[in-house]
Order: structure tokens, then sequence, then C-alpha cells
């Protein structure tokens, strides 16, 4: 099976398209099962703290899921699965425990965004990489991803490595980071989001790379689907090249979800 994991709407405040645009989207493109994974409000801020353009706000979070479930409906013969992607931030698993348990998800992203208050993957906040040894960074990035996996709180980790975006690269080897960072997301039994995003980024690669998704495979983390798309025509963007490289390495089956229940199905 070929499935979309990972997509906004135009309410994370950085994307365009409606719900119903992007389901038209994915039946164009052959899907019939696919999910929507909007951001979940910066919920660790206080409103006033909150930058604009980064997540919804908190008015808007019931509207999403009623928007889903309604087109749900009115598209029986579809799969179309309600998710949330939530930010990782240390000390803060008991708010955020609190808020998921009250969604009527079918799948939770945790994912990495923040580095204490910096967006590092925000292009107006690039210049803030010159300040870091990039190692250094990676080090304490991968280490944040091995919180967000040992919370509990998640079923897939989104992105796992997005501090690459920019293209900023260690002169090292990162291997180290890469088999710690699995080995926490087998001990937790989590799913790895393999998502098409990072080719249409300065680092010109899948997240995650291809390195550690041997790893992944090494080590028996399952898999799902993602072109985090921002827009209904990016719907599906890369995942035919994905699923090659993952049935490469040795991958030939793909989870989804329900009610936060994996079910493992055949790949591609």
């Amino acid at each position: 099976m070929k499935i979309d994991y990972h997509i906004h709407t135009f309410r994370c405040g950085h994307a365009v398209g409606t719900v119903a645009e992007y389901v038209a989207a994915a039946r164009g493109k052959g899907f019939v099962e696919f999910g929507f994974s909007e951001h979940l409000p910066l919920y660790w801020l206080p409103k006033e703290k909150r930058e604009p353009g980064f997540a919804p706000l908190d008015e808007e979070l019931p509207i999403y899921i009623a928007e889903v479930q309604q087109t749900g409906r009115e598209n029986p013969d579809l799969s179309i699965k309600l998710g949330i992607e939530a930010d990782f931030i240390p000390g803060q698993e008991q708010k955020l425990k609190n808020i998921l348990l009250d969604l009527p998800l079918d799948y939770a992203f945790g994912s990495v965004h923040f580095l204490d208050d910096w967006a590092f993957d925000d292009p107006a906040k690039i210049e803030e990489y010159k300040k870091h040894d990039i190692y250094e960074l990676y080090r304490k990035y991968f280490h944040h991803v091995q919180l967000a996996a040992a919370s509990g709180l998640f079923d897939i980790i989104g992105h796992p490595d997005l501090i690459k975006k920019f293209g900023f690269r260690p002169k090292v080897p990162i291997d180290n980071l890469y088999q710690q960072t699995v080995k926490v997301i087998k001990e937790n039994n989590l799913c790895v989001d393999v998502n098409t995003a990072g080719w249409r980024y300065p680092c010109a690669e899948l997240y995650p790379s291809p390195d550690f998704l041997k790893l992944c495979y090494e080590y028996e983390v399952p898999i799902t689907l993602g072109s985090d798309a921002h827009r209904p025509e990016q719907v599906g963007d890369g995942l035919d090249q994905a699923i090659a490289i993952l049935k490469e390495i040795g991958y030939r089956q793909v989870a989804t979800f329900t009610g936060r229940q994996r079910n493992m199905v055949k790949l591609g």
C-alpha cells in the first residue's frame, strides 16, 4: 500500500489549502488511505508569546478535527485518518499528555522543531546556525529526539533528522547519534516517519537519511510514509522514490494506524 500520513492545511499558518482540497488531490493521485497531521498549537507558550504562522491557534484545533471527521464521512470510499504533529518540549510532557488524551486521534507524530526557543527549521532564523558548533547542535537535537521517543506520548517520530534541513552538516561522522536514536525508538516501540520533504530543501535528502533507515531496518523499527505536504499538489510527492529506497534496504511493510493502534500492511 502507498499511503501519505503527513499532510498539513492552511490552518497551520504556513501552508495553503483546505482539508477538502487535499482530499481531492489525494483522490486524484489514486490514494485510498492518507492522513492529516496538522501541527498542535504551541501549547507550552503563553498566547502572547506564540509567533504567528508556526501552528494553529487554540480555537482552530477543534475546527480542524471536525473538518477531517466530516470529510471522512463524506468520502466513505476513502480511509482518511486524523493525526496531529506535536512538538516535543522537554519538561512539558504532562501538559502535552493531557492534551493528546482528549483528542480522537488515529496517530500522533512527535517532532522536534525547537531547541530551547530557537525554531531551527524556520528559514527566517537560519543565521542562528553560525553561532553553533554543528556537531554539538546535532548531538543536542538527537538527544531531544531520543527524549521524545522515550516519553510514551507518540506513535511516530516525525522526520527524525530534520536538523539537516538547510544543509549544515558536521565534519565528523554521526553514526553514533543515529544508532543511539534508533535504539531508543526501538526500545519504545515507535514508528519512523519516512518523509519526502527533505528533497524540497537544501539538504536534498530523504528524512531520515538512507543510513539512518538502514539502522531502522536492522533494529526492526517499522516505518510509515509522508510527503509533509503544505500545498495540495504536494500530496504524495516523492513517495515512489522513497518506497524504492525502502525496498532496496529490505522493507516490505508499512505501518498504518486506526485509533492509535498500529497495523502493518504490504509496502507499495
